[in-house]
């Protein structure tokens, strides 16, 4: 894992917490529709009902991991704000979406 001094300030700047919530919860929330219009294909159309409960499993387990990388990405910028010799404006600013 990376030290909070490797992170630059174009990773932390410029975004607010719900661009990247988005861009965390994007990809997962589709994977997640496709494997439920997976699953119930093959539960009710193939009548393979334990491929089907299987496949039913994979969308919280996909949900909870886009929702474990997310809380990372937050404690990093967190992380990055709240470092010793940033000034409170600053942090402010980058938190609301400032410049």
């Amino acid at each position: 894992m990376a030290s909070t001094e490797q992170f630059t300030e174009r990773e932390t700047s410029g975004q607010t917490t719900a661009e990247v919530g988005e861009q965390a919860m994007g990809p997962a929330f589709v994977a997640s529709a496709a494997s439920v219009g997976l699953a119930l294909y093959y539960y009710f159309i193939q009548g393979e009902r334990e491929l089907g409960t299987f496949v039913g499993l994979w969308p919280p387990t996909i949900l909870a991991f886009a929702s474990y990388f997310n809380q990372r990405r937050m404690r990093k910028q967190l992380q990055t704000l709240t470092q010793p010799g940033t000034k409170l404006r600053d942090a402010i600013d980058s938190v609301m979406g400032g410049s």
